[in-house]
């Protein structure tokens, strides 16, 4: 019983020495095979190409006309005509700008569901280690349970023990094996869902230990970092900057816009060829454009300041909850490492010092101790995960 305290002590520390590869492994296998996000990166591309479509120059025109004459003395008359238009050329200049920045958005999108989805990998992933250890402790209380069950029974069958007694041992056996089954329901579950987000490859996760992760020691310096890296932060501010510059391209738009181009007309014994140019004065088409590309920059720049408060509400909600989870842990682990009687216990159980019924009772404070601990590292390592998402 000592040994198995000092391992589970092992498991909530999360020694990096005994600990395997981690996450890292399983996160590089789903972000290469994820059926999901190879969707979301060609629909990005193709978002990408959409974006750089219908910023330049209109397509020329070429018009050619063939008329014939009345009466037949006149001859028939030929035209043509080729002609380009343009917006003001600054518009082109804005349109790049406004591209390019869309173009940004685009893989900033991408990455925050890339975030979401191995952050939900993650979390599977600590909730495998969760389970192994809890197998790996029920495993233990097991084999205590069936040297029990079959010691009283032995009991019994001599008449050292009653009936009573060896219903008890029985019934301590079934509860164990009641939960190590619920147990490996639970891990086969887990290692479903992980399949399926690995694009339905089989991933082994024997882990029981988990990788070390440490809590930042100042929030508010962390948070600068955090806030700088998080893709949907940057991903407003890419929407105030493209609002912005539609701004700029809408007055563009605004202005003039000219053609020019080649024209011949050909009749009977006379030609007439030359260049054409031509002007539109934009009177109606653009109006209240550059009042709603303001407006929407104004809108932009309200959801960014509303995200900024969320984002940093939540991950200081976080935090605090990680700091007191962790505080939480190192209490239940000091005092499983103190406190614990199983040893003296079991001790006095084979000595027959105490009867079954209070072995049972008493171990059952050590059992409720040691799930609480698992179930609090557990807690930490969830909370930690969605705290540092923005690393992934």
């Amino acid at each position: 019983m000592k040994k198995l305290i000092i391992s589970i002590l092992l498991i909530s520390v999360g020694l990096v020495a005994t600990a395997q590869s981690g996450y890292d492994d399983i996160l590089q296998q789903i972000e290469a095979n994820n059926t999901t996000l190879s969707a979301l990166r060609d629909q990005m591309e193709a978002q990408k190409i959409g974006n750089r479509t219908g910023i330049f120059l209109a397509n020329p025109e070429v018009e050619f006309n063939y008329l014939w004459g009345k009466p037949d003395i006149m001859g028939n008359r030929k035209d043509i005509s080729i002609r380009q238009s343009f917006d003001f050329p600054t518009a082109y200049a804005y349109r790049s700008k406004v591209s390019d920045l869309q173009n940004v958005n685009a893989e900033l999108a991408y990455k925050a569901e890339r975030i979401n989805l191995l952050l939900l990998a993650k979390q599977l992933c600590i909730d495998m280690i969760y389970n192994n250890a809890l197998a790996k402790e029920y495993a233990v209380r097991l084999q205590n349970a069936e040297r029990i069950a079959a010691t009283y029974e032995v009991k019994m069958n001599k008449g050292d023990a009653n009936v009573i007694e060896n219903n008890k041992a029985q019934l301590n056996l079934s509860t164990v094996q009641t939960e190590m089954t619920r147990i490996e329901v639970e891990r086969t579950s887990l290692l479903s869902q992980l399949k399926s987000l690995n694009g339905g490859q089989e991933i082994d996760f024997p882990d029981d230990i988990y990788p070390v992760n440490v809590l930042p020691p100042n929030f508010e310096e962390w948070y600068a970092s955090a806030e700088a890296k998080s893709p949907v932060l940057q991903y407003v501010s890419g929407q105030i900057e493209i609002g912005r510059q539609q701004v700029k391209l809408n007055r563009a738009l605004g202005l003039p816009k000219f053609s020019a181009g080649y024209m011949s007309e050909q009749v009977v014994g006379e030609r007439f060829q030359g260049v054409t140019l031509g002007v539109s004065v934009p009177l109606w088409e653009n109006k209240n454009r550059v009042r709603q590309a303001k407006a929407q920059v104004t809108a932009s720049e309200s959801a960014l300041a509303d995200t900024k408060v969320q984002f940093y509400n939540r991950l200081q909600s976080l935090y605090l909850k990680s700091v007191a989870l962790r505080q939480n842990v190192q209490k239940i682990r000091q005092s499983l490492s103190e406190y614990s009687n199983a040893p003296l216990l079991q001790k006095a159980l084979d000595a027959g010092e105490i009867s079954l019924l209070n072995y049972l009772l008493e171990i059952e404070y050590y059992y409720d101790a040691m799930n609480r601990a698992l179930e609090a590292e557990r807690n930490y390592q969830q909370a930690i995960a969605e705290l540092s998402a923005v690393e992934l």
